[in-house]
């Protein structure tokens, strides 16, 4: 099972929405940043962050130890975690 598990979504985002659900479904335990809810630096931050893993700054961004997956792509998360 991989180390951590980032995921940078959008509240109003429905891919964002359904990667969430297949992690809780998994019952895997990830960090995520509503990205669209944070302000200022924070947001600032939070973006640099993204385009560090994703130059196209989409959502969601998933970051599965050294392994980046941008959009909810079921088998490409699930490889990762070793399911």
């Amino acid at each position: 099972m991989a180390s951590s598990i980032k995921i940078y979504t959008l509240s109003t985002c429905s891919h964002c929405k359904a990667a969430k659900r297949l992690f809780n479904e998994l019952g895997v335990d990830y960090d995520f940043t509503d990205v669209d809810l944070l302000t200022g630096e924070d947001r600032k931050a939070a973006i640099n962050e993204v385009r560090q893993y994703n130059p196209q700054v989409s959502f969601p961004t998933i970051v599965i130890g050294d392994k980046i997956i941008v959009g909810n792509k079921e088998t490409e998360i699930k490889e990762a975690l070793g399911l």
